[in-house]
């Protein structure tokens, strides 16, 4: 019958009661090896809070990109409040729903996430007020990727490819923060019109 060697005559430690109580309490259950060459106390208990950190961010749903206002989720199978300003070739607002290649990828956004559009026509100042104010989810029109608008919006990439752009790289404005949105929004463009 051989003789079990002691842990630490391998240079390996286990962890157990009594080694480090902080430790020991947030890897209750688990077994841990721990190199001898390199423990210390203060390893330890970093370790211990990476874990327990890593433990609690994952049971508490956190996921990332997120909405801190909640727009996507808002928006989705309820009403998306979008705002429009004319642009000639990308929107035609003369009717009652604005038509052109914007409207278009507005409509077709809405549709990805079973939305209806509650369409709102103003300027460009009026318009980003509003999105600012919380009364608007999306701001689409001519913006263009050097929009002065980039501290009071959430703005996507560029798009060139949009029909009606001129080679301008066009972009949408959302809510500040409101990063699942945009991601979603941005997705949708990627497919419908391509990334560059």
């Amino acid at each position: 019958m051989r003789t079990p060697t002691p842990a630490h005559a391998s240079g390996i430690l286990r962890a157990t009661s009594g080694v480090n109580p902080v430790l020991t309490a947030a890897l209750r259950g688990h077994h841990v090896v721990v190199n001898a060459s390199t423990w210390t106390p203060r390893r330890a208990v970093s370790a211990a809070v990476a874990l327990l950190l890593a433990a609690a961010l994952s049971g508490c749903g956190l996921t990332i990109p997120a909405d801190p206002d909640g727009t996507l989720a808002s928006a989705t199978g309820a009403d998306l409040r979008v705002g429009v300003s004319a642009d000639p070739g990308l929107v035609d607002t003369d009717r009652d729903t604005p038509t052109g290649s914007i409207p278009d990828l507005v409509t077709g956004f809405a549709d990805s996430i079973d939305a209806d559009i509650d369409w709102t026509y103003g300027s460009e100042e009026t318009l980003v007020g509003m999105l600012e104010r919380g009364d608007l989810d999306l701001v689409a029109g001519g913006f263009t990727s050097d929009t002065p608008w980039i501290d009071k919006a959430g703005v996507t990439r560029g798009y060139p490819e949009i029909d009606g752009a001129d080679g301008r790289e066009i972009v949408m404005l959302v809510p500040l923060g409101e990063n699942a949105f945009l991601s979603a929004l941005e997705r949708h463009l990627d497919e419908a019109v391509g990334s560059r």
